[in-house]
Parts: structure tokens; C-alpha cells; sequence
């Protein structure tokens, strides 16, 4: 098998949850100003390459990411959506705690929410990822470059999966907000080239 070109993955810019610590899965909270400049920013550091494929989240805060990072083209990728956090959507970490001690996303199950949220345990975002990746590999091996535009957690799943990782394992790649990152190879080797550059 020939070495396969790089995949990039780019986080979402600031959005008001995302500063205040609070889970967003499925709602779709626009960036705040400072979060159009992070995307902006972001796409400093994409700028002048070529993408075989771009694809990003249909959420908002994604898809202006991608815009504002000069990505044109972008295709939605409903498996690259956020982690469905149901019942907890919204709430942040201290306050899960306040009812359930030590609660963490990585470990403790995701409460059903209502029909809107229903909730995801971790290993369900990682049969979606495993679908983006099996779908980007073909573009990779033909010696074109791709590059993901999405959320935290989901990417940081993607990255553990990319690595041969349980998707729980996401929990070592801490990825801020328009962050850019590139998976690729050495030599057969899946790796990690560049975390979290800009954010």
C-alpha cells in the first residue's frame, strides 16, 4: 500500500457554550465574534493547500467555520455532527456533578434526553467516525489531502480511531477551539503529524 496524503481536522471557532464549559451536541449555537476570528485564523493555516475533499458538519458553527477557513466545496457530513449528549445537552460538568458525583463524558453514561436528544454513548460517535474514515481513506490513498471541519469530542474520537484507539480514548487528545490538527502516516503507521496548531 502506497503512504496515504494527510487528513486535517479543524474544530469548530468559539461559540458562547463552547466558552462557557457547556455541552453542545445537537443545538446549534453560532460562533461569537472572537469565534469567526479563530476560523479565520484556522484558515491561515490550511491556506494554499489543495483538498480532494472537504467535509464538515451540518451544524452552523461548523459549516461558517469552514466558509470563514477559505474551505470551498465543503460537503455536510451528518456522521461528523457532535456527540449526542441528550439529557445532559446544554448543562456543564459541575453542574451533571451537582447530582451525579464525579460524572465524566468519557466514562459515565450520556442520559436519554428528549426526542430532539436522545443521547449517544461514546461508542456510538465512534461507529459514525469509523463511517467518515472509511469513507475519506479511497480519497487519502489516491494521494489527495482531506480535511474535516466539526466538533471537539467528535474529533477527537475520530483521532483515537484514526490511531486504532477505543473511541473512549479520544479523552487524551484535548483539541480548543479552532484548532487544527493533521493525521497522517509514518511510513504504514497511522500517526498524529500536528496537534492543535492556532487554537
Amino acid at each position: 500500500m502506497g503512504i496515504m496524503a494527510k487528513l486535517t481536522i479543524i474544530r469548530h471557532g468559539e461559540t458562547e457554550w463552547s466558552r462557557s464549559g457547556r455541552h453542545t451536541g445537537r443545538t446549534d449555537v453560532p460562533l461569537t465574534p472572537a469565534g469567526e476570528e479563530q476560523a479565520r485564523a484556522a484558515g491561515k493555516l490550511v491556506a494554499g493547500r489543495t483538498f480532494g475533499m472537504v467535509l464538515t458538519s451540518p451544524l452552523g458553527r461548523a459549516r461558517e467555520t469552514a466558509v470563514l477557513a477559505g474551505l470551498p466545496g465543503a460537503q455536510d457530513e451528518p456522521d461528523l455532527m457532535e456527540w449526542d449528549y441528550g439529557g445532559y445537552e446544554g448543562r456543564r460538568t459541575d453542574e451533571i456533578r451537582a447530582s451525579v458525583p464525579g460524572w465524566l463524558v468519557w466514562k459515565d453514561p450520556i442520559v436519554p434526553g428528549d426526542a430532539a436528544h436522545p443521547g449517544e454513548q461514546v461508542g456510538d460517535v465512534g461507529v459514525r467516525v469509523d463511517r467518515v474514515l472509511d469513507r475519506v481513506r479511497p480519497v487519502l490513498a489516491a494521494g489527495e489531502d482531506v480535511v474535516l471541519v466539526a466538533h471537539g469530542h467528535v474529533l477527537r474520537i475520530l483521532t483515537a480511531r484514526w490511531l486504532g484507539l477505543p473511541p473512549v480514548d479520544g479523552r487524551m487528545f484535548a483539541l480548543a477551539t479552532a484548532g487544527v490538527s493533521t493525521l497522517g502516516h509514518e511510513r504504514e503507521v497511522p500517526v498524529v503529524l500536528g496537534w492543535n496548531l492556532g487554537g
